[in-house]
């Protein structure tokens, strides 16, 4: 049998077990299908995973960034920094709330925000940035350390995109718990699944309280008849909180493969010409994506797809360059090199030995003989 009519290791595939049948038929059995018990202790659960006091579940990720901007009252007339090489839905969040999305350049290195970019950005806006807004961009956390800097010297929040990076660690503490808020999504690609939802977690009891009434059609938090402010009907289902039950459970020991699998990427393409990702000492890269850097990506994806593998390229297009942002004028030359040259090999935990063989063989053969 040939590579190409292997069966095709994909990309991503959500690990869904009898664990995950058994709470969600729980669920159904209960008949309490939308937001109750089992959000709440989801919300428990997973804040106390990340570190910090409260958890406010979310339909989906965006929502979950959505309501995090509006926890901190981010809108008209705010500006927030961000990084132009995440998925819209990072800048589409900051003008959902009524403010405007300013980008700092990348780290071509790490593929993060650049703090030193950051800072200069700050400084041409004479300190008008209300707040920063900073990915954990494919598993791998930023700088935390500098961004809280930047934003206490400057008064601005720290917010955290932690959609992809769920079990990443700077010096050993969990992203998620040195912003004022952060969000997470559950999308069926993350480190961890709800099918769809997301959450928000913070030590801000006040932006805790904010966050839970603004996904909840700004309902008080102590008669469900009052309507204290506008808000969404963003809740998570019972059934989605079931199924992150489970997942959480297991969220440890998918990291942990995912950077086992990580490792024997990376011994064994490390004579390539690819530019392979890269974990500083002070983090732990949870590796929601294996992202490396080739010259002739087209190429390189069209013929591991003849292998039977599949890649994935994140991001193609800045968001500054995508038609929603046509009114923002800026050149991000890091970011926009890199989407013409990033492409994310399959890294998740399902990989067996002899996928990680096949993927390695594939990339060494094409490398070598393109």
């Amino acid at each position: 049998m040939t590579m190409s009519q292997r069966q095709r290791i994909r990309i991503a595939d959500p690990d869904i077990d009898s664990d995950e049948k058994r709470r969600v038929m729980s669920v159904l059995e209960s008949g309490d299908l939308a937001d109750g018990e089992e959000v709440r202790t989801f919300e428990e659960k997973f804040s106390d995973y990340c570190g910090v006091d409260h958890g406010v579940a979310t339909a989906n990720g965006t929502a979950a960034l959505h309501a995090a901007l509006a926890a901190l009252d981010i809108g008209e007339g705010d500006r927030v920094l961000t990084t132009p090489l995440s998925f819209v839905a990072t800048a589409n969040a900051v003008r959902l709330c009524g403010a405007e999305p300013v980008f700092a350049d990348i780290d071509p290195a790490t593929y993060n925000l650049d703090p030193e970019a950051a800072a200069d950005c700050i400084q041409a806006y004479d300190g008008d940035i209300d707040a920063i807004l900073v990915v954990h961009l494919y598993g791998l956390p930023v700088r935390v350390d500098r961004f809280r800097e930047l934003a206490d010297a400057h008064d601005a929040a720290l917010i955290e995109d932690c959609a992809q990076a769920h079990g990443a660690e700077f010096r050993n503490q969990r992203v998620g718990s040195f912003g004022d808020v952060a969000a997470f999504s559950f999308y069926p690609t993350k480190n961890m699944t709800t099918g769809e939802g997301g959450m928000v977690v913070t030590d801000d009891e006040t932006a805790a309280e904010r966050a839970a009434s603004f996904v909840n059609h700004g309902r008080s938090p102590t008669d469900g008849s009052v309507h204290e402010r506008v808000g969404h009907n963003f809740r998570m289902t019972n059934l989605a909180a079931a199924i992150g039950l489970a997942q959480l459970e297991r969220l440890p020991e998918y990291v942990a493969a995912r950077r086992v699998h990580a490792r024997v990427l990376s011994e064994r393409l490390e004579d390539t010409d690819l530019t392979l990702p890269v974990e500083p000492g002070d983090c732990r890269h949870a590796y929601h994506q294996y992202t490396v850097r080739c010259r002739h990506r087209s190429t390189l994806r069209e013929k591991l797809s003849d292998f039977g593998i599949d890649t994935g390229v994140y991001y193609p297009t800045p968001i500054h360059e995508q038609p929603a942002y046509d009114d923002i004028d800026c050149t991000m030359p890091h970011a926009e090199r890199a989407t013409e040259e990033v492409l994310s090999l399959p890294i998740h935990p399902g990989l067996s030995a002899a996928d990680l063989r096949t993927i390695a063989t594939a990339v060494d053969y094409v490398e070598t003989y393109d």
